[in-house]
């Protein structure tokens, strides 16, 4: 299964990095196409709201594709190629001076991008034995995490640069390697045919309750948690760049001790202890009393967030086993997009600027780290309740 996930992480790495390309760009290219730059967070507002419904609906779609005994793969590919000629396209558009051919291209990109989000997760719950599913979505988000973190150095290198070569590179690029989920569906359909049935994990129905309805501080913890109010108490604003990757490298570092704990003791453990792990790093962030400290509590505040969204992506795809991975996935894709728009909102609006609110949303990553931990640690409680009354 290392293949395949390597391939899984490849492709993340490389969507993902192009979403960077196009925030990077989006102010020049919008102001080419006539759009005043005070919309431009408007249309990344807009994004977010399309990928919050495509999200879902391309997993129900890629659900119902794969119950009809059809491949996935090819389908995949098609969707991936428009999507990335409409990105590669933009900077062309733009300096047409067109604003409205410039957002139908932009629209075009946003829907079809979400192919490679929750389907690919599809193929990996229909065919992959359940034991492997926590390693595979383990490279899978490492690819998306090592794209976080490179993308304060892509900004920095991109400056000035023409946007049609890092727009044309990355559409090629992204397009090549999902090429690769063709042999990956067929890899994972020749181990199903290996495999004579998978069991559901243990403890399936208390994620499921989580999944369908705890609150979703976990999940929307990448909504308040900002690492730049943090740094500037003892670095440079110059020196940001260097400093704000950290989180991801203990994201992509910790993520695979996660992913041990995960198949050891099970989701549900692994995301509690990782909501008060994140809890106790994102309070002492507040009040760290030196650069080296703050460094080692972002490290670890990462990792945490890391360990909490590898367990959700398993227990999404083992919920949805069989049939509904798509449904399940594309459901946590959409409120990780939904917690970005969230985000979105409070720049938009300018609450951040607010010394009162600024101040309060240095604490309250910890806050959501602790009420997402005691859901989490009351839910085990009630799955040994119902375990110990069931052996009896």
């Amino acid at each position: 299964m290392t293949p395949v996930g390597l391939t899984f992480s490849i492709i993340q790495f490389l969507f993902v990095t192009c979403w960077t390309v196009y925030v990077i760009f989006l102010p020049q290219l919008a102001e080419q196409a006539g759009i005043e730059k005070r919309w431009v967070i408007f249309i990344l507002m807009a994004d977010q709201v399309v990928f919050a419904l495509m999200d879902y609906s391309m997993g129900v779609a890629a659900d119902r594709v794969l119950r009809g005994a059809g491949r996935l793969g090819p389908l995949l590919v098609w969707a991936t190629a428009i999507s990335c000629g409409a990105f590669l396209l933009l900077p062309f558009l733009a300096p047409t001076g067109s604003a409205a051919l410039f957002l139908v291209g932009l629209l075009v990109w946003a829907m079809t991008s979400s192919a490679l989000r929750a389907p690919p997760m599809v193929m990996l719950g229909k065919y992959a034995p359940a034991p492997t599913i926590p390693w595979v979505s383990t490279l899978t988000l490492f690819g998306m995490g090592l794209a976080g973190a490179f993308a304060p150095y892509l900004t920095v290198s991109l400056r000035g640069v023409d946007p049609r070569l890092p727009f044309a590179l990355s559409s090629i690029a992204l397009v090549a390697a999902v090429s690769g989920l063709l042999w990956a569906e067929k890899h994972l359909q020749r181990e199903v045919a290996a495999e004579a049935a998978t069991t559901r994990p243990v403890g399936q129905d208390v994620l499921l309750f989580f999944c369908r309805r705890g609150p979703a501080g976990p999940r929307l913890q990448c909504i308040s948690l900002n690492s730049a109010p943090l740094y500037p108490r003892f670095a440079k604003p110059a020196d940001l760049e260097y400093l704000m990757p950290v989180f991801w490298i203990g994201f992509n570092l910790l993520i695979f001790p996660a992913c041990r704990a995960n198949e050891r003791f099970g989701g549900v453990v692994v995301m509690a202890a990782g909501s008060m792990v994140g809890a106790i790093a994102s309070w002492l962030s507040a009040a760290a009393p030196s650069l080296e400290a703050l460094l080692v509590l972002q490290f670890l505040t990462g990792g945490a967030w890391a360990a909490v969204l590898m367990s959700a992506m398993t227990a999404a795809i083992a919920i949805g086993h069989v049939g509904r991975e798509g449904a399940a996935t594309g459901g946590l894709f959409s409120l990780l997009a939904i917690a970005t728009l969230a985000r979105i909102v409070l720049v938009a609006t300018q609450l951040t600027k607010d010394p009162a609110v600024s101040a309060m949303l240095v604490w309250v990553p910890a806050a959501t780290w602790v009420g997402a931990g005691l859901l989490l640690a009351w839910l085990i409680l009630r799955q040994s309740g119902l375990a110990r009354q069931s052996a009896s």
